[in-house]
């Protein structure tokens, strides 16, 4: 008998792999990226201090009026809002954790988003 595995608890598997070699310091602190069936969330995180930075997602009030906050619409105004939240405490460089997601999309899109205002990685 084949036993059948989520699609969620195989993202997981994946994302603990990424997590053996993804890493956030102070200098270049860790942009990690989770998305709903309805929204889309980012955070920048300080791994060694174990805090958050800085936060955005679709349920703020800076996102907007939006025609559906699951889209790659949306995906790219959490990508600003994040840059400029990070802008705003003097952060330039991070590393990218997509959480096991395949880099396409929204995750995708996210990330172009916050490259294009202002965050290298």
């Amino acid at each position: 008998m084949i036993k059948k595995t989520s699609k969620n608890v195989l993202r997981k598997g994946v994302h603990e792999r990424i997590r053996k070699k993804v890493s956030g310091s102070s200098e270049t602190p860790r942009l990690c990226v989770y998305k709903s069936l309805n929204h889309i969330y980012a955070q920048i995180i300080d791994d060694q201090n174990g805090v958050t930075l800085a936060a955005a997602s679709t349920l703020e009030k800076e996102a907007g009026e939006l025609s559906s906050k699951r889209n790659i619409e949306a995906a790219k105004r959490v990508g600003a809002m994040i840059a400029e939240k990070a802008k705003e405490k003097g952060i330039t460089a991070v590393v990218f954790d997509r959480n096991g997601y395949k880099y396409h999309g929204r995750i995708a899109a996210l990330a172009d988003a916050a490259r294009e205002n202002g965050l290298d990685f």
